[in-house]
């Protein structure tokens, strides 16, 4: 009989390109999947090869919200059947944890950041430290385990002693040429254009900076596309210095037409401050989004883009985050043809690699074990 996994998330499924990888690639090894998250108020049906629930709550964030939520979950996956539970970050562990102990089942952890030093954690001590008892609860108990980058893997590894795993999150590999023009999607064809694009453009990601590089540039067009809270501080920026014609901000897009606006762009950035070590060790999905498109980056010197920098030569990095500093190196980017297109090139080989056709036979490893 087909074997069952319940994939526990505390998104509303929508947007989750990682999860909905996971799912389709578990589903073609055979599994029967059940993805469950939740309902926002604007969130948009979703159709799926397989079977997905999403909680109503009655919180939307903080600590009310997390409580509810595992208190939902674990009564949803106590009374339903399943062979294995899939948990996605530790916000989803504890009832995942629990179920699976008391109706031993396997259990399997999906760690899609360093979430004790995420960015919302920040300055809140009594949160954080409060997570952090939930994991060094939990983690030594897990024996499978994966991360999304080797240098959170062994922060793992290191403090828990534990089998970590690596699943990098990367897209599809293209197959098809984006024939979308620029005309098409309301973009200028007579500006270079610079991308940042997200689901989570938050504070100390590097939209505020060079929202402001802007006033130092000409010809060039920022153009944003994705969601939080940094965005409004963007918009701000555009109306009181006006930049309007130099920033465009657009919502979330649905997978294939943000492909369509990565593949006209020429520059993509990745501006992450390594204000903790959530952000210092982070590997941005954005970035593969950018290889996969053949669009050549910026990036902040991060020890993951670094390395990935140095396999590849695909951009250049930042030396700060100086918007006359981001200004200047975004012009030196595109000062030289002949560079320009080495790293064009050099993408092509890349994307051979950074491709979920390649990433997701790591997955199939960790699964292999349940079949």
């Amino acid at each position: 009989m087909m074997k069952t996994i319940s994939v526990c998330v505390s998104n509303d499924l929508e947007y989750d390109q990682r999860v909905k990888k996971t799912c389709a690639t578990l589903q073609d090894m055979g599994f029967a999947i059940k993805l469950i998250g939740r309902r926002l108020p604007d969130s948009k049906p979703i159709e799926r090869p397989y079977k997905t629930h999403r909680f109503r709550m009655l919180f939307k964030s903080g600590a009310l919200f997390y409580a509810a939520f595992n208190f939902r979950l674990f009564f949803h996956l106590l009374f339903s059947k399943q062979d294995i539970i899939l948990c996605n970050d530790l916000d989803t562990l504890p009832a995942g944890f629990l179920v699976a102990r008391l109706k031993r089942k396997e259990i399997v952890y999906d760690s899609h950041e360093y979430f004790t030093e995420a960015e919302g954690l920040t300055g809140r001590p009594f949160p954080k430290k409060v997570w952090k008892r939930l994991e060094k609860w939990i983690f030594p108990k897990l024996r499978h385990v994966y991360t999304v980058n080797e240098s959170i893997a062994k922060i793992y590894r290191d403090e828990y002693e534990a089998p970590v795993k690596v699943v990098r999150n990367m897209p599809p590999k293209r197959t098809k040429k984006i024939t979308a023009t620029r005309k098409e999607l309301g973009l200028p064809e007579d500006k270079k254009i610079v991308l940042l694009q997200g689901a989570f453009i938050d504070p100390d990601r590097g939209a505020k900076e060079m929202a402001l590089a802007m006033e130092h540039l000409e010809g060039v067009l920022f153009l944003i596309i994705g969601s939080g809270r940094e965005k409004e501080t963007v918009r701000i920026i555009r109306e009181e210095k006006g930049l309007e014609d130099k920033i465009t901000l657009l919502d979330k897009q649905p997978f294939d037409l943000l492909q369509k606006y990565t593949a006209v762009v020429d520059l993509g950035i990745s501006l992450d401050k390594p204000v903790h070590l959530n952000y210092k060790f982070s590997l941005p999905n954005k970035l593969f989004d950018y290889i996969q498109a053949g669009v050549p980056v910026l990036t902040s010197r991060l020890k993951e883009l670094e390395r990935i920098h140095n396999q590849y030569d695909i951009g250049m990095t930042i030396n700060s985050h100086d918007p006359k500093e981001i200004a200047s190196k975004v012009e030196e980017c595109f000062s030289n043809e002949a560079r320009y297109n080495l790293w064009k090139q050099n993408l092509k080989r890349a994307a051979e690699e950074f491709n979920w056709e390649n990433e997701s036979k790591r997955l199939e490893r960790v699964f292999k074990a349940f079949l």
